[in-house]
């Protein structure tokens, strides 16, 4: 597994990323066709991909002010969205100044519902940085633009995917079917110490932490593009990646990990 900096440890490095990445993807959006599809998103437009990006900002919000102890019966809460399209660029900041007056408040470490492994306040912060990174991202290839993202920062990302996966299944059901007899797939990192190995098991599958031994596939490349791999934005087959070993594992991988 990654040591990143220790991003995964410092919810207040979380907070300032999701500030700042809202302001890379304000940025993209002024100004742009909202109308323009959004490749990594089949069926959305820039418009739609704002949309959801704010809503989810703001839905974790009321989440951590709550402190919620149990699922949610609903995802309805009270958006405020604009009136016009040309409005949704000022909307989208004015989500990110919502998420941050309620981190102002709320200790990371206070235990709350999640779905993921982490069952503490932070865990929701994490995510909703992470959220709005791989959005900022759609946004940035919906103009024609190759995003740029910091090594260390994607990084923690790769491992909030990885580690948050296989609880996954609720809302992406084709994570169950990813099992196995020990096959296993190792993601690496060429710009940074990121390297996990992820095990499939009959009964699931998991990260084995501290296994420096071969893997049954392994996939190499920069965090940023690892972290757009995994999430379905890059291809594997592309220049970015170095593959080695078992091409079939890994095609079972991708087909059964659509996050």
């Amino acid at each position: 597994m990654s040591d990143s900096a220790g991003w995964a440890s410092a919810p207040a490095a979380h907070r300032d990323a999701i500030e700042a990445e809202t302001a890379r993807f304000v940025e993209v959006v002024e100004g742009a066709d909202l109308a323009a599809p959004v490749p990594g998103c089949p069926g959305w437009t820039l418009v739609d991909l704002v949309r959801h990006a704010g809503s989810v900002q703001r839905w974790f919000s009321v989440l951590l002010r709550q402190l919620v102890q149990q699922p949610p019966r609903s995802r309805d809460v009270d958006l405020q969205l604009p009136a016009r399209e040309d409005g949704y660029a000022a909307w989208l900041a004015a989500s990110a100044a919502e998420a941050r007056s309620v981190f102002a408040v709320t200790d990371p470490e206070a235990p709350m519902w999640a779905w993921g492994a982490d069952q503490h306040a932070g865990f929701w912060v994490r995510r909703m940085l992470f959220e709005t990174l791989v959005h900022r991202a759609d946004a940035e290839f919906a103009v024609g633009r190759r995003p740029v993202i910091d090594r260390d920062l994607a990084t923690d990302g790769v491992d909030e995917f990885l580690v948050n996966l296989p609880f996954a299944a609720f809302f992406a059901p084709k994570v169950a079917d990813l099992r196995g007899n020990g096959e296993t797939v190792r993601f690496r990192c060429t710009d940074t110490d990121g390297d996990w190995l992820v095990r499939l098991r009959p009964d699931g599958f998991g990260i084995v932490a501290g296994d420096e031994g071969p893997a049954d596939v392994t996939v190499q490349g920069t965090a940023g593009d690892l972290l757009l791999l995994v999430y379905g934005r890059l291809d594997r087959r592309s220049d970015a990646f170095e593959v080695h070993g078992d091409e079939e594992l890994l095609t079972r991988w991708f087909a059964h990990s659509a996050f």
